[in-house]
């Protein structure tokens, strides 16, 4: 199983909505709630060795394929709170296929916690046996629906399924890439561990309202966790995050505000690449701005090796896995709408100290496989037995909050200039470039073990920016790490550009 089909797997399950009222389900019984149960679940669950998930299923449901899952349909009429005319609905799935942990769902209104309990007559199940109506299966996640399209529909904003993933969407998007609550060895050599969420509980939101909170307990081999997410659907939609975590052993490797993502093939990384298609990715490349005051900017790729770049840093501001190219002539492909794809940028919320941003490029020859990952390792283990809180800002939009003033690389482009010479063709775009003195413009591009050369810049009027290109020696068969930007005089007035390339 990889990142990429539990994520394609929920992109393919139907979306319902529409007009209806609510059918109340039984209720189980009501118990007091405030954030800090949540906290408490998490602290006592850590003193406890882990128990496995529970994952027991009906026959009939034990082994469906993805064709026979995806008839199983929650019935939007059914959703929680339709026809109560709030501003937010919640529809759930049903557990099988990649989905067998069971997820515990509760609602939240007036400082109680109602279980929402599980009843098959709320799915239609198509071709499949349904269970019986007196098994109790729980639920694999939910999602969430707001009219923030438009006034008159309950479009879907985000989505909770499968271990800790999420995603979100923001107006006029579809989805891409993915968060996770928390990553776990992910890149090591001793395999990556997959922490779940195993309960939620959604508060139930006030009329006039223009967010919704969600709680979750996450649970796993090495340790525990509480999260609350604050949701809020717009042009961006924005998580606040806040978590506390309590590891049941020393996470030497744990992320935090992790993101997986795809990349194929762009203009930088088209080896051996026959397809229609210019482009295939979810997300061309990482933005960093770190705590010095730097904007970084790396184009993904796509390797024939793992690939795993570190970031060092101290309080970083905000990092991301971006979508940058929103022309669909980029992409040529109809069904995809990879144009259509949000980025991702996570803030943190006062200081992370010491660590680094850490990137990881997995090489993969489908599309269907989410290969890129990217989040935030701190220096020091997470020690066993202790609470370690952390308050980040998760950004789903067309873009990250514009943090400086700088020109930014839009496009990367590599290509063949003879035997052993590889060109490099960057665009830069930004309001800054449009009242420069041309004569004053020049490119700064330097490299590890090699010769750079022909360095030009030049206006791009297509796009109302500029143009840096330089060429370079590529003999010896070893990663070469590139750094370049657009200097007026001896001022920076782009982001930096860092690049490995590999043979």
């Amino acid at each position: 199983m990889n990142r990429r089909h539990f994520l394609q797997a929920a992109a393919s399950l139907p979306v319902f909505s529409g007009a209806g009222g609510l059918i109340p389900p039984a209720r189980a019984e009501a118990v007091a709630f405030d954030r800090s149960i949540v906290r408490q679940l998490a602290r006592d669950a850590a003193s406890k060795p882990y128990k496995a998930p529970d994952t027991k299923l009906p026959d009939n449901l034990k082994k469906l394929d993805y064709d026979h899952y995806r008839q199983i349909r929650f019935l939007p009429e059914h959703a929680l709170w339709r026809g109560e005319k709030l501003p937010f609905e919640v529809q759930f799935f049903h557990r099988g296929f990649f989905y067998a942990p069971r997820v515990d769902i509760y609602e939240v209104a007036n400082g109680q916690a109602t279980k929402i309990p599980y009843r098959p007559d709320v799915f239609s199940f198509g071709s499949n046996q349904p269970p019986a109506a007196d098994v109790d299966l729980g639920f694999a996640g939910f999602r969430i629906h707001a009219p923030f399209n438009r006034p008159d529909y309950y479009d879907e904003v985000c989505v909770f399924l499968g271990a800790s993933y999420f995603r979100a969407v923001a107006k006029g998007e579809i989805y891409g890439l993915s968060a996770r609550g928390l990553a776990i060895n992910t890149g090591e050599a001793k395999g990556e561990e997959f922490p779940l969420f195993k309960t939620f509980w959604i508060e139930k939101p006030a009329a006039n309202t223009n967010s919704i909170v969600v709680h979750a307990l996450l649970d796993s081999e090495s340790t525990t966790a509480a999260y609350r997410f604050t949701v809020r659907p717009g042009d961006t939609t924005v998580f606040d995050v806040e978590m506390a975590i309590y590891p049941r052993v020393a996470l030497d490797h744990a992320g935090l505000a992790p993101m997986t993502s795809m990349f194929f093939f762009g203009p930088n990384d088209r080896i051996e690449v026959d397809d229609f298609r210019p482009s295939v990715h979810d997300s061309d490349g990482i933005a960093i701005y770190n705590g010095r005051g730097e904007a970084l900017w790396r184009p993904l790729s796509n390797p024939r090796d793992l690939q795993i770049s570190t970031f060092s840093d101290l309080n970083p501001r905000g990092f991301g896995l971006m979508q940058r190219e929103k022309n669909f002539l980029e992409y040529q492909d109809i069904e995809s709408g990879f144009e259509k794809r949000p980025s991702l940028w996570a803030e943190p919320i006062g200081d992370w100290g010491e660590g680094s941003v850490q990137l990881i490029e997995i090489p993969t020859k489908e599309e269907i496989h989410d290969n890129i990952a990217g989040f935030w390792r701190p220096k020091d283990p997470l020690q066993a037995k202790g609470e370690h809180t952390f308050t980040y800002r998760l950004h789903w939009g067309p873009d990250a909050p514009k943090a400086t003033s700088l020109a930014r690389f839009s496009r990367t482009a590599v290509g063949a200039r003879g035997e052993g010479i590889k060109i490099f063709v960057l665009d830069l775009i930004g309001e800054r470039l449009r009242s420069v003195d041309p004569n004053s413009i020049r490119g700064n591009v330097t490299a590890e073990k090699t010769e750079i050369k022909n360095v030009v810049t030049q206006p791009n009027p297509a796009i109302g920016g500029w143009r840096l290109s330089f060429e370079l020696s590529v003999k010896e068969q070893a990663p070469i790490e590139l750094r370049a930007s657009l200097m007026q005089g001896n001022d920076a007035i782009s982001e930096v550009w860092v690049y490995r390339w590999t043979p």
